[in-house]
C-alpha cells in the first residue's frame, strides 16, 4: 500500500509540474520533465497515458471552466504534441515491430489529433507497425492508403459528435474492402453507444483497452452482407436529416435575425459578441443535425446543457439559449423529429437554469 501510494504521489507531482510548464508555454521544461522521467526508469507507456494524457484532459476542463483562455489551451495542446514527439525518439520507446499493421487516423474534419497520436505511440511500443495518418483524413484518402498498405485494422478516432456522419462513412468504406474498424474517442460516447450504432467492429474507451482488443484480435467484416449506411440508421429514410442539413446556413441566419427581438440584451452586443453568438447558433444547428442523423435525444440535450455551463462560466446568461431553441422550433415545426429534439432540449435547459438559480440564491 505504501509503495502504491508513493507511486501515485510521484505521478501526481509529475502531472502538476507538466501542467505548470504547459500553461506557462514552456516547451523545453515540459519536454525535459518527461524525458527525465524516462531516464529515471519510467516506462514510455506510463509517461504517455498517466502523465501527458491526464494533463491534456485537465487543459480541456480548465478551458471549459473559463480558467484558461483559448490561446492557452491551444498552446498547451501544441506543447503536448511536441512532448509526445520527443518521447517517441527516446531510447525507452524503441521497439521492434512483431505484430500486425495498424492504420490510425482521425475522421474527416476532426482536428483533435492528440488521442490518436497517443494510441499510435502505445501500439508502437507494444510491437505493432503503425501508420499514423494524423488529423482530418478524408475517407477516399484513407481507403486508398489501406489498399496500398495492407493494414490489418483501422483505428478511427473522433472527439466531436458532429463528426459522426463522417465517421459512419469511413467505417462502412473501410469495411467494404475487408478492413475491420476499431473506433475510439469522445465522439462515440462514454460507453461506445455511437460506435455500435454506426456499425464499428469494436470500440475502446482508452489506448490500453484498444491495444488489448487488437492483441485479442478483431474479426474481419462480412463482405457478403453488403451493408449500407442506411441499414444502420433506417430512420434516415424520412429525409429529415437531409432536408434540415441543406438549410443549416439559412437557419443560422434566421435565428440570428430574430434573436435581438427575443433577447433584448443583444442590442448592446459588440461586433465580437455578435460573431460569437453566430458561432454558438451554428454549433446548435450542427448538433441538431447530428442528433437527427443518430436519432438520439441525449446527444442534443447533452450539448445544450454543456453549452449552458460554458456560457455561465463566461458570465453569459444561459437563458439566452431559450430564444434560439424557440426560433428553431418555429422554423422546423413541420419536422417531427426536430420538434421532439428541440422540445426535450428546452426541458433539459429549464432544469439546468432552475438548478443554477437555486444554487445562486436567485428567485425562481
Amino acid at each position: 500500500m505504501t509503495t502504491c501510494a508513493t507511486a501515485d504521489g510521484g505521478l501526481q507531482e509529475l502531472r502538476e509540474r507538466l501542467w505548470d510548464a504547459a500553461v506557462d508555454r514552456d516547451e523545453f521544461a515540459a519536454t525535459g520533465l518527461v524525458l527525465a522521467a524516462l531516464d529515471n526508469g519510467m516506462d514510455a507507456e506510463s509517461a504517455l497515458l498517466d502523465i501527458i494524457a491526464p494533463v491534456q484532459i485537465r487543459v480541456g476542463a480548465e478551458w471549459a471552466a473559463n480558467r484558461i483562455t483559448v490561446a492557452q489551451e491551444h498552446a498547451a495542446s501544441a506543447i503536448a504534441e511536441r512532448v509526445v514527439a520527443a518521447l517517441a525518439h527516446h531510447t525507452a520507446s524503441r521497439t521492434t515491430p512483431h505484430l500486425g499493421r495498424v492504420t490510425v487516423a482521425c475522421v474527416e474534419q476532426e482536428w483533435h489529433v492528440l488521442p490518436a497520436r497517443l494510441l499510435s505511440e502505445v501500439l508502437t511500443l507494444r510491437g505493432w507497425e503503425v501508420d499514423f495518418l494524423g488529423a482530418q483524413v478524408p475517407t477516399p484518402h484513407l481507403v486508398a492508403h489501406l489498399h496500398h498498405s495492407g493494414a490489418d485494422v483501422v483505428a478511427l478516432s473522433s472527439s466531436l459528435p458532429t463528426r459522426l456522419p463522417a465517421a459512419h462513412g469511413a467505417i462502412t468504406a473501410c469495411q467494404s474492402i475487408g478492413v475491420p474498424v476499431l473506433a475510439g474517442g469522445a465522439a462515440f460516447g462514454p460507453t461506445g453507444r455511437y460506435a455500435r450504432l454506426l456499425g464499428a467492429n469494436a470500440w475502446a474507451p482508452d489506448a490500453r483497452t484498444a491495444a488489448q482488443q487488437l492483441a485479442d484480435g478483431i474479426a474481419a467484416p462480412n463482405l457478403a452482407a453488403g451493408r449500407l449506411q442506411i441499414d444502420d440508421l433506417p430512420h434516415l429514410a424520412d429525409q429529415e436529416y437531409t432536408l434540415v442539413t441543406r438549410t443549416q446556413g439559412q437557419l443560422v441566419r434566421e435565428v440570428l435575425a430574430q434573436m435581438e427581438g427575443r433577447f433584448p440584451a443583444m442590442a448592446a452586443y459588440s461586433d465580437q459578441q455578435r460573431r460569437r453568438t453566430a458561432e454558438d447558433i451554428a454549433h446548435i444547428v450542427e448538433f441538431l443535425t447530428v442528433a437527427l442523423y443518430t436519432d438520439d435525444d441525449d446527444l442534443f440535450t447533452t450539448f445544450i446543457t454543456w453549452t449552458a455551463g460554458i456560457l455561465t462560466a463566461r458570465h453569459v446568461p444561459a437563458q439566452s439559449l431559450h430564444p434560439a431553441l424557440e426560433i428553431l422550433g418555429a422554423e422546423l415545426k413541420e419536422f417531427p423529429r426536430s420538434t421532439r429534439l428541440l422540445d426535450r432540449a428546452r426541458l433539459a435547459l429549464d432544469g439546468t437554469t432552475t438548478a443554477a438559480g437555486r444554487h445562486s440564491g436567485a428567485l425562481t
